[in-house]
């Protein structure tokens, strides 16, 4: 679904900065190489991400849902000069990609890859995070979101893709979807959380953006 007039949305992403070459290049090779390529990021939204970041300036981020590794190098951008992201995934034929690209732009000491469950795996990472990135499987956001919540640090955030889910939030046939009703379950228990001051972006698929108080 598109959200904005198609000569609209050009025209922001004209008027948006453009994206390094080397991205360029990977959002080409995913839409030619990989399944369901309409998943990377891609340059509005990568530069959306790149912004906050540098915004941000943050020590380290949890990433989940690495994908081809277009969003780990968008945020790495913004990382504070000893930073980390660590980014899981649970596809392992798509790594060998995301750290090729990762290691051309430069970020390779700074970006960590975790193959497997999350669900498994963010326990097991003892850090305090300054920004949680949600942008795997839908039917796990809250679950990713209560898991992490004790270890973003006050100010922090955490920020969730797809939230918008296709226009189907709002369309009744489609509440009872796995993936909506996770979806809608997930942007309603960040609406009643007290805890976070939160913001829902029409940017692509949806941003939600929740800063924890």
């Amino acid at each position: 679904m598109n959200f904005l007039d198609p000569k609209l949305d050009d025209y922001v992403v004209n008027h948006t900065e453009n994206e390094p070459a080397d991205l360029k290049e990977l959002n080409r090779r995913t839409w030619i190489e990989i399944l369901n390529p309409r998943m990377i990021a891609g340059h509005f939204q990568g530069r959306v991400l790149s912004m906050l970041s540098h915004m941000i300036q943050p020590e380290n981020i949890l990433e989940i849902g690495t994908y081809t590794g277009y969003s780990a190098i968008c945020w790495a951008e913004g990382l504070q000069k000893n930073g980390h992201i660590h980014t899981i995934d649970n596809n392992e034929e798509l790594e060998d990609m995301a750290k090729e690209y990762v290691q051309r732009s430069g970020f390779e000491n700074h970006v960590h890859f975790h193959i497997g469950n999350a669900l498994d795996l963010i326990p097991t990472l003892e850090k305090q995070w300054d920004i949680v990135f949600l942008d795997a499987d839908k039917s796990n956001y809250t679950n990713y979101y209560n898991m992490v919540f004790d270890r973003v640090k006050p100010g922090g955030y955490i920020i969730a893709d797809n939230v918008l889910w296709n226009g189907k939030v709002i369309d009744e046939k489609a509440f009872d979807e796995m993936d909506t009703k996770a979806i809608l379950e997930f942007n309603e228990m960040v609406q009643q959380d007290d805890r976070v001051q939160n913001v829902l972006f029409p940017i692509r698929d949806g941003l939600m953006v929740a800063r924890k108080l």
